[in-house]
């Protein structure tokens, strides 16, 4: 560990550097205004790859944007690695950044500021950190395991094109194992491996008023306002313990065990005036019965994201709008599948809303089901090298709130999945003023050079875990 540490300290302030030209690319997916500059961020990547000494690099075309491929061979009978991750980021419209531009990056203080400078170009180059570090540190000439990286385009948008491109670079992608980077650490002085991630579907509800937008001087009172009917049946989502009244959502969720409860309850993020603080929220919401860890990684949630209708963006006509407009984001855990999920909000609909007009669109071409790590070696490998490389004596372990293709890899590949993320709470994913400690990526460089070199070993002593586990 002492090599490698002062490779990293020696190689500091090159990561930096290209951090920020990354950062400084506006890789938005889902926005043809940016589409070059989606694959101009793709072939940025490649050359990073290819400095780092990875002998096949390649882009692939994925929707309108570019991921990239890199492979890295070593010993053939070594365990191959594939490492996932995505370099599109989300739009900062709408938000009022206070630190920089979201696309002018800065430092101060050993914090990145900028738009991807945490999720997930950060994660990425994190990644490539620890592979320089692993391999010159050693003295190697290839990683002590066979490397892959599938750095995708369209993360961001719910990954439509992802499971098209898995199948068609089925044979490039093939791996013994999946490192899945886009996820979050609870505290940096706390490390805890990731075992879970929760799934999602989106749903987008719109109920109809009048036929037209008619002005409320005219008809208030009798006239059927579509924003009051909406927000009532948003209201009624939820009984009054913070439970989701969708009949059926709960039926194959299971309570967390009691080993799961004492590892979440070890982490700080239990303590509601930490939470409050690191999450910049006021109040603590949310099902009755369970801790904070719990409701974030343990419990299914339903959340009302944005509401539209009236008079939005210009002067308002004193009108009763026709139509009003929610979308929904409805996290999912272990046990329960997105596309019964939106057929239970459908059926709810039915009997909730049989005297309004109405209308259920749902994303099922980009819904996520959940996916739970299975008990697989490298689980305490990854421990044994977070807590070598965070210089601690131990981790813990948690989940993830968020989602993302964990599952897709894992049936599409036949492959486990194992996550390491280098994102904070604090970190302001998709929002203003995003940003990264360099020290917490330092660390995560770290911990992979390290857990490289634990995989590969391990492998001698024994055969890999291989396909199929999942």
């Amino acid at each position: 560990m002492t090599e490698v540490r002062a490779f990293l300290d020696a190689s500091e302030s090159d990561v930096e550097r290209d951090l920020l030209e990354w950062v400084r690319i506006p890789s938005i997916s889902g926005d043809d205004e940016h589409r070059a500059a989606l694959s101009r961020s793709a072939e940025y990547l490649a050359v990073l790859f290819r400095t780092a000494g990875f002998p096949r690099v390649e882009t692939w075309q994925q929707g309108d944007g570019l991921a990239v491929f890199a492979e890295w061979p070593a010993d053939p009978a070594a365990p191959t690695v594939l490492v996932y991750s995505h370099h599109d980021v989300r739009t900062p419209e709408g938000e009022e950044w206070t630190e920089c531009e979201p696309f002018l990056p800065v430092v101060r203080d050993g914090v990145m500021f900028g738009r991807g400078a945490s999720d997930a170009k950060g994660q990425v180059l994190t990644h490539l950190w620890a592979v320089r570090a692993h391999v010159g540190a050693g003295e190697r000439t290839a990683p002590d395991v066979n490397l892959k990286f599938l750095v995708e385009a369209e993360e961001e948008l719910g990954s439509p094109h992802l499971r098209e491109l898995l199948d068609e670079h089925r044979g490039d992608l093939e791996c013994d194992l999946v490192v899945f980077s886009d996820t979050m650490l609870v505290d940096p002085e706390h490390p805890a491996v990731c075992m879970s991630i929760r799934g999602m579907i989106g749903a987008t509800l719109t109920v109809e008023g009048p036929e037209r937008d008619v002005h409320s001087g005219a008809v208030s009172g009798p006239s059927p306002n579509p924003i009051l009917d909406l927000t009532s049946l948003l209201a009624r989502l939820h009984d009054e313990r913070g439970r989701v009244t969708l009949p059926g959502f709960y039926d194959p969720v299971t309570t967390p065990e009691a080993a799961e409860r004492r590892e979440y309850a070890a982490l700080p993020i239990d303590d509601p005036s930490t939470w409050l603080d690191q999450s910049r929220t006021s109040r603590l919401t949310g099902e009755d019965g369970f801790t904070i860890p719990e409701l974030l990684w343990a419990r299914p949630a339903l959340e009302v994201i944005t509401i539209q209708g009236g008079d939005i963006g210009q002067l308002p006509r004193a009108v009763i709008p026709a139509t009003a407009t929610a979308e929904l984001s409805i996290r999912l855990v272990v046990g329960q599948s997105p596309n019964e999920v939106g057929e239970q909000l459908r059926r709810w609909l039915e009997r909730e809303a049989s005297d309004l007009r109405w209308d259920l669109s749902l994303s099922e071409v980009t819904a996520q089901p959940p996916y739970r790590t299975p008990d697989v070696p490298e689980v305490q490998l990854l421990a044994d090298a977070m807590a070598e490389g965070f210089g601690r004596d131990s981790v813990g372990r948690m989940g993830n709130a968020g989602g993302g293709p964990a599952q897709l890899l894992a049936d599409s590949l036949q492959a486990p999945v194992v996550f390491f993320g280098t994102g904070l709470v604090t970190d302001r994913w998709h929002a203003a003023d995003e940003r990264a400690r360099l020290d917490v990526l330092k660390k995560g460089a770290a911990t992979l050079a390290v857990f490289w070199t634990r995989l590969g070993r391990d492998h001698r002593r024994r055969p890999a875990s291989g396909r199929g586990t999942t």
